[in-house]
């Protein structure tokens, strides 16, 4: 019975250490994953913005540029999603390789906050554009949002989100606001909204029979932009005046945080996570000229 006994214990230790090493192995695989990801998804993303923003701009010396009252602030909130989704990826990405929660709030949080700045140095270097500190201080604010929800809250009750429709501005500029939908959905500020979707239950108590996964959003838009500037118009021959009539967007809506449903598929977990960035469409209330209407199905 003792040898028996010793058998045993010498077994569970072996299956253990065996576990621990199988699970090291596994997690050193899953990091230089990581790290080839990582790597890969910075260069396709810096030569697809270069074809879609820089090709036809020479480089020069570096140069700043302020550009904090263009497009109604439009690409400053463009900027603070990008920084926070990008941060919610690399988190995860870091939990999934194995980090710890704190290293992967560090690394993972700040990755979009690294990555755009990269982006800026380039826009520092384009005569096109310049280095922005409006931006700067935009991705510095998403990267925050998102590191210090995870910190303190250990969850994010609160998400930045983005949604868009195909707008009617696109065909006077194609160059500047995209030639297709592929494009458009980048350039085109008139047909993007980005919401704050805030998640009621998460500052309830845990028995609270509010619904986990509804969000209540608020949006933000804008609409009738040709350029940066609000001088800027282009007068058709018909003498119809495109461009001077530039006005900003409040909206109010629902929203689904897809990754607080339940489901036991790895699949539909997986499809969660990728598209809960987006923000669900839903009737909203919009504000804008000083007046408020409303939409049956926004997006």
């Amino acid at each position: 019975m003792r040898i028996l006994l010793i058998l045993l214990m010498f077994t569970g230790c072996w299956k253990q250490v065996c576990s621990q090493a199988d699970s090291l192995k596994k997690f050193k695989q899953r990091k230089l994953l990581l790290g080839i990801g990582a790597v890969t998804t910075a260069t396709v993303g810096s030569i697809t913005l270069y074809q879609a923003w820089y090709k036809d701009y020479n480089t020069g010396s570096f140069h700043g540029f302020n550009d904090n009252t263009e497009w109604l602030q439009m690409d400053k909130a463009g900027h603070t999603l990008t920084t926070f989704q990008i941060g919610n990826a690399g988190y995860h990405a870091c939990k999934w390789s194995g980090m710890a929660e704190n290293k992967s709030i560090l690394i993972g949080g700040t990755s979009g906050f690294a990555y755009l700045t990269i982006i800026e140095v380039m826009d520092g270097f384009s005569e096109g554009w310049g280095f922005s500190w409006g931006d700067m201080g935009c991705n510095t604010l998403g990267a925050g949002l998102f590191t210090s929800q995870q910190y303190f809250w250990k969850e994010q009750r609160i998400k930045l989100k983005f949604s868009f429709h195909q707008s009617n501005y696109w065909q006077y500029r194609p160059n500047l606001l995209g030639e297709n939908l592929g494009q458009q959905w980048l350039k085109d500020y008139n047909g993007q909204s980005y919401w704050l979707s805030v998640n009621p239950s998460s500052f309830m108590k845990k028995e609270t029979k509010f619904p986990k996964w509804l969000n209540v959003a608020i949006g933000y838009g804008a609409n009738g932009m040709i350029s940066g500037h609000d001088d800027f118009v282009i007068i058709k021959s018909d003498g119809q005046v495109i461009g001077n009539n530039r006005y900003r967007r409040c909206l109010l809506s629902l929203d689904v945080d897809l990754s607080r449903i339940k489901t036991k598929s790895k699949v539909l977990k997986a499809i969660f996570k990728t598209v809960n960035f987006i923000k669900v469409p839903f009737p909203a209330l919009e504000l804008s000229k000083g007046k408020v209407s409303g939409h049956l199905f926004y997006y």
